[in-house]
């Protein structure tokens, strides 16, 4: 669903709001797609992808680089950035109504590593990756990050629009 500017779904003042950014890895091998289970966030208890927000004096690149080998073990290298998309999720999530999702992606391809369990700790929200197809994802198990991850391997661009989803339900 699109966000329609004329009927201003989002702004309401009594709802409180929330924007996240954070960076994404897209990595593909054969049919299948990296992908982690997560462990926190509006996305918990779904497939999600690997990445997440910029620590300080971190730059984009790198940021994707660390988040991978953090969430899923494999080391990768950059092929090339494809752009920036964003969601609106009306949800419940901490404390917050509505939430901004703001991604950059990029394509990446793995070059040491292996799939692993991650350490686990404070802000650490994977509890490990595996490689899906896309006939095995859907909106009841997997986030927004990942449907439009398909896409791009499918049409070869990113949306273009926010998309919104008015009634995202956070699995606790």
């Amino acid at each position: 669903m699109k966000y329609d500017k004329e009927k201003d779904i989002l702004k309401d003042p009594i709802k409180n709001f929330h924007r996240a950014f954070g960076v994404y890895g897209i990595c593909l091998e054969d049919d299948k797609m990296v992908v982690i289970h997560k462990n926190g966030g509006p996305y918990i208890h779904l497939y999600d992808l690997p990445g997440g927000s910029l620590e300080e004096y971190e730059s984009l690149s790198d940021a994707v680089k660390r988040e991978f080998l953090e969430e899923t073990g494999l080391e990768i290298e950059i092929v090339k950035k494809l752009g920036v998309v964003d969601f609106m999720l009306s949800s419940d999530w901490r404390g917050s109504t509505q939430v901004h999702h703001i991604c950059v992606y990029f394509l990446v391809k793995k070059v040491g590593g292996q799939l692993t369990i991650p350490n686990q700790f404070e802000g650490q929200d994977s509890l490990g990756a595996l490689w899906v197809t896309e006939h095995e994802v859907s909106m009841e198990n997997a986030s927004p990050l990942v449907l439009q991850a398909f896409e791009w391997v499918k049409k070869g661009e990113l949306h273009a629009d926010v998309e919104l989803f008015e009634d995202w339900k956070v699995n606790r």
